[in-house]
């Protein structure tokens, strides 16, 4: 069966908003989808209704793709994702990703829920990946390299960009709101780590866990766009500070808490494009 097409989705996606161009393409996790609310302008387009986009099964991701104004930037929003542990295929976060760069996207932002590693990243804050480490059974761009999309092997040394980082610094300064900074670690799921996997996971270098934004993300960087990205803390992962969890961490806390940290988000977004708007949006050293 021929891979879904970026091209195909990305003109579906302009016949129904003619003459929209987004820089910013916008990536909500579990229980995050509120913040799309924030924008104006807002047109939202089932995913249903854009050719080969894949339809998300889990509670808290709409399957919406929301265009419009967020701090005066023009935003292509992801209302929801899919997930390797669903079945999602690569091919599916390939098609996502790609119909933002054809649309017009330079930058991707991608947020998740996530559960920290270390108690001094709290449940109920949020937190700037630096860098991850992945622990899915894939990478994104396995399989013939799309050279009209990047190079066979693209570099991930600075995946998060230092410059998109920084204005995130202060942008959650203006906003007054507390950022924290750390590594990622992405793997399958859906079970939430065991005690001896949190352990693991912090020797390993990580500062949170979670199930997914690392293969956007690298297909993002391999298609140029360049890359911030943000995790809702929602809980202090089973094991991570030696103490057992009663009641253990569910999806429905994710989703509870992470809607509650959806306001911090939208201010911190708002600040940050806000910032953005009015200039062009720099070029990085190595034109990638």
């Amino acid at each position: 069966m021929a891979e879904p097409s970026p091209h195909r989705a990305a003109q579906a996606v302009l016949e129904r908003a003619p003459g929209f161009r987004p820089r910013v393409g916008l990536v909500l996790g579990s229980g995050l989808g509120g913040v799309a609310e924030a924008m104006t302008e807002a047109q939202a387009i089932p995913y249903a209704d854009i050719p080969g986009f894949p339809r998300p099964s889990v509670e808290g991701h709409a399957g919406r793709l929301v265009l419009g104004r967020l701090g005066g930037s023009a935003v292509a929003c992801l209302q929801g994702r899919v997930h390797a542990f669903e079945g999602a295929d690569p091919a599916d976060i390939r098609l996502l990703v790609r119909t933002l760069k054809l649309l017009g996207c330079e930058i991707l932002i991608a947020t998740n829920a996530a559960g920290s590693l270390r108690a001094e990243i709290g449940a109920g804050s949020l937190m700037m990946l630096a860098d991850h480490i992945s622990l899915l059974p894939f990478n994104p761009l396995a399989g013939p390299n799309d050279e009209a999309f990047g190079p066979r092997f693209p570099a991930l040394d600075d995946a998060y960009d230092p410059d998109l980082r920084e204005r995130l610094r202060a942008a959650a300064a203006s906003a007054g709101v507390t950022l924290h900074e750390g590594v990622y670690l992405a793997y399958l799921g859906p079970s939430f780590s065991t005690p001896a996997e949190s352990r693991a996971f912090l020797r390993l270098g990580a500062d949170a866990v979670g199930m997914s934004t690392v293969p956007e993300v690298i297909v993002a960087r391999h298609c140029g766009l360049r890359v911030a990205a943000i995790s809702a803390i929602v809980a202090l992962s089973a094991g991570a500070d030696g103490e057992a969890h009663h009641p253990p961490v569910s999806h429905e806390q994710t989703l509870a808490i992470a809607a509650r940290l959806g306001a911090d988000l939208r201010r911190l977004l708002i600040a940050f494009l806000e910032g953005m708007s009015d200039e062009p949006f720099p070029a990085r050293a190595d034109g990638r």
